[in-house]
């Protein structure tokens, strides 16, 4: 089953410096962090925030591709979580024709965000997620996540 979700924000691992995606599902009631890279966290910010760009950065230059060619992303979904490791697909139609193309989240979602498009996440890669051994300090992170309000989640400098 699919799980329609938001970003949250991005955040920082405190721990590793890493940028964090939080995705929340439109209840509030669950999260998911996913650790991306800093130039995906980066575009990410700068489209949550609607910073202005002098020239296209690589997911808007998807976007305008998209759009030339007449594809129009129906939504996002987060699909699987294996080794550690977050997979997800993006769904595009033309003249009916549905098409899907792997994607990394991180990825997904920039384009998500720039063409208003819907973000879901397969509930069992919810389960995964919280199946995940993880060390002691990760569990000190999903505590810390857990207790931060969503309006505190955003401007964070990367």
């Amino acid at each position: 089953m699919l799980l329609e979700m938001k970003v949250s924000g991005i955040a920082l691992d405190p721990f590793t410096n890493s940028p964090i995606v939080i995705l929340k599902d439109l209840t509030g009631e669950k999260v998911l962090p996913i650790w991306i890279g800093f130039m995906e966290a980066s575009s990410i910010a700068m489209e949550l925030e609607k910073t202005p760009r002098v020239r296209p950065l690589t997911h808007d230059l998807v976007k305008n591709l998209l759009d030339s060619v007449k594809f129009s992303v129906t939504r996002i979904e987060v699909t699987d979580l294996r080794n550690d490791t977050f997979y997800a697909e993006i769904h595009l139609k033309r003249d009916g024709e549905e098409h899907i193309i792997d994607s990394r989240p991180s990825d997904a979602i920039a384009i998500a965000l720039r063409t208003g498009s819907p973000i879901f996440v397969n509930d069992q890669v919810l389960e995964k997620s919280k199946k995940v051994e993880i060390d002691e300090d990760k569990d000190k992170l999903t505590e810390l996540l857990d207790k931060i309000p969503a309006g505190d989640f955003g401007k964070y400098k990367m």
